[in-house]
This record gives structure tokens, C-alpha cells and sequence, in this order.
């Protein structure tokens, strides 16, 4: 009677330690999976400090700013193309900075200018262009664009204004320092530039 009373205590003692056991384990398994849930959520959250005081940035999806760097793609290789002052050395540096944003087809108008004289005749000249955005837009379904934009040459003798439309397309690719927002101008072509007026 000892001894059976024996065995139901020590197998009671064992199921209690074994039930012990077996909740620690559910316990720590339980917060071990929670600090990671959490460890992963904070590490989506980015904090801006002003001062000694941070402010939570919410991280946005890369599709999500899309159409927003496409614009500005768009926008500064206009700029880069057409905003020329009469310094050689400065044309040759802006219009290079263009053709690392867009393919062959910018190369080719650029060509067909410089044989037409366009480059020569500002310095020449000491025309001062530069374009002014009107309005971009974009398909972002397609990845089309058309710019719409108002050309001022500016000489010494008088100024003239030019309406300048283009369009083509947005392809991604790899971002670097002379294409910072990873973006490639295809098919690109004017539209029309036609004089407005003196």
C-alpha cells in the first residue's frame, strides 16, 4: 500500500514537472514569436530626427512614388536637353547629363541639331534657351508621356517664343549617379516646335 501510494505520487510529481515543462515552453515559443513579429514590424517604421525629437516616417512601396519619378525624370531630362546657354563646353555637358536618361532616340535628335546648326548658332549668337514645363502627361498603365512645353530663345537683338511637344515612353532601369531615379526615356520624339511668336 506504501509503495503503490509511492508510484501515484512520484508519476503525480512527474506529470506535474512534465506539465511545467511543457507550459514554459508554450510561454517562451509564444514571446519568442511575438518579439520577432515585432523586431520585423519596427524594422518597416523609419524615424526622422528633428532635433532630439523623432518623428515616424511611414515607408512607401517603390510603385506607390512611380508616377511622381517618372514626372521628374521626364522634367529634368527636358531641362538637361533644351535649358542652353551659349557655352560650348557647358552644352556639351548639359546635353551629355540628357543622354544618360534616355536611348538612342534622344541622340539621334541630337544629332540631327547639331548638323543642322542649332548648337553653333547659340553660341554664335549668345542665345540664352531655356524650357519651361506647361504640363506632363502620363499613362502609367503604358508608360507613355507627352511634355508639353514653351521654349524662350532669348537673343540679343530679340526673343523668340517656341510651343514644344514630345512624347514617349518610361522604361526602369538600374539607378545610378547620373541616372538617379532608375528611369529610361524610349521612343523619344517632338511632336512639335513650332514658333509662337516674337
Amino acid at each position: 500500500m506504501l509503495i503503490q501510494s509511492l508510484a501515484q505520487k512520484t508519476r503525480l510529481a512527474l506529470l506535474t514537472v512534465l506539465a511545467a515543462v511543457g507550459g514554459c515552453v508554450l510561454i517562451c515559443g509564444f514571446t519568442l514569436w511575438r518579439c520577432i513579429a515585432l523586431v520585423t514590424e519596427e524594422r518597416q517604421q523609419i524615424y526622422v530626427l528633428d532635433g532630439d525629437i523623432p518623428f515616424l516616417a511611414q515607408r512607401a512601396q517603390l510603385e506607390a512614388n512611380f508616377t511622381m519619378e517618372a514626372r521628374a525624370h521626364i522634367q529634368l531630362f527636358h531641362q538637361y536637353f533644351f535649358n542652353l546657354p551659349p557655352d560650348n563646353d557647358y552644352i556639351k555637358w548639359t546635353v551629355g547629363k540628357a543622354m544618360y536618361m534616355a536611348d538612342g532616340t534622344a541622340l539621334k535628335q541630337k544629332q540631327a541639331m547639331d548638323e543642322n546648326g542649332f548648337y553653333s548658332d547659340i553660341i554664335s549668337s549668345s542665345a540664352v534657351c531655356t524650357i519651361i514645363c506647361d504640363s506632363i502627361n502620363f499613362d502609367e498603365h503604358e508608360r507613355k508621356f507627352t511634355y508639353y512645353g514653351t521654349q524662350l530663345i532669348k537673343r540679343r537683338t530679340r526673343d523668340l517664343k517656341r510651343s514644344m511637344v514630345t512624347s514617349g515612353y518610361i522604361e526602369n532601369v538600374p539607378r545610378t549617379e547620373n541616372n538617379p531615379h532608375g528611369l529610361m526615356i524610349t521612343g523619344w520624339r517632338t511632336i512639335e516646335n513650332k514658333d509662337l511668336g516674337y
